[in-house]
C-alpha cells in the first residue's frame, strides 16, 4: 500500500513529535525533511554538492536539533539547485511502499501535491520560540528566550517569503494550531484526519 501524509508548517509547532506519532501509530515510515536541508547546511562547503552527495551518515550526525543547523538550513533551503536535489529523494521516500510520513515545510504544497493526508500544523511565535527555549534548556540555555523569540520570527519570514516553494498551507490541508493543545490532543486530531482516509 502507498499512501502518503504531508505535514507541514513552521519551526517547534510540533510537527516533528505528531510526524513521529502518526508514523508509530500507523507503522508508517517517517522522514523529517528538515533534517535533510539541516544535514546539507552543517556539511558545509557547497551546499548544491552537499545535497546531491548527502548520505544516511549525515543524516544520522548528532548537531542536526542545534540552533546554528535550523539556522543553515533555512540559508540552504533558499537555494533553488538544493531544493532540486532533494526533491526527488523526498518523492522516492513519500511513495514507499507501506505508507510514508514527511514533515516540513513545502510537503503538501510542492513535494507530494497529491498526498492522501495533508496536514499544517502550526502555533504562535511566542509558544514556539518557548518550546524552542525549554528544548535547549531553559534558564540555562545558550541564547535568552527574547533572542531565540527573534531568530523564529526571522526564519518564519525567510521560510514564507521565499521565492521558490515558500511556507504556506496547501488548499486542503487541515490545520492544526497547537498554541493551546496539549501533545495529545495534537495527535489525537492528526490520527483522527489519517485514520478518516484510510
Amino acid at each position: 500500500m502507498r499512501f502518503t501524509v504531508a505535514i507541514d508548517g513552521p519551526a517547534a509547532a510540533g510537527k516533528g513529535t505528531i510526524s513521529r506519532a502518526v508514523a508509530d501509530r500507523f507503522g508508517f515510515a517517517h522522514l523529517d525533511t528538515g533534517a535533510l536541508y539541516r544535514a546539507v547546511g552543517v556539511k558545509g562547503g557547497d551546499p548544491v554538492l552537499a545535497a546531491q552527495t548527502l548520505t544516511p551518515e549525515d543524516l544520522a550526525r548528532d548537531d542536526l536539533r542545534t540552533l546554528e543547523a535550523g539556522q543553515a538550513a533555512s540559508q540552504v533551503a533558499v537555494i533553488p539547485e538544493v531544493r532540486a536535489a532533494l526533491l526527488a529523494f523526498q518523492r522516492r521516500f513519500a511513495r514507499r511502499e507501506g505508507g510514508a510520513v514527511l514533515d516540513g515545510r513545502d510537503i503538501g504544497t510542492v513535494i507530494c501535491p497529491e498526498a492522501e493526508v495533508k496536514l499544517y500544523v502550526t502555533a504562535s511565535p511566542e509558544i514556539r520560540a518557548h518550546r524552542r527555549w525549554l528544548e535547549l534548556g531553559g534558564n540555562a540555555a545558550p541564547e535568552p528566550f527574547e533572542t531565540i523569540l527573534a531568530q523564529v520570527k526571522e526564519r518564519d519570514a525567510r521560510d514564507m517569503g521565499r521565492a521558490d516553494a515558500p511556507l504556506r498551507p496547501a488548499n486542503d490541508a487541515l490545520q492544526i494550531d497547537t498554541t493551546s493543545l496539549s501533545i495529545d490532543e495534537a495527535v489525537a486530531q492528526a490520527i483522527a484526519a489519517v485514520a478518516a482516509r484510510l
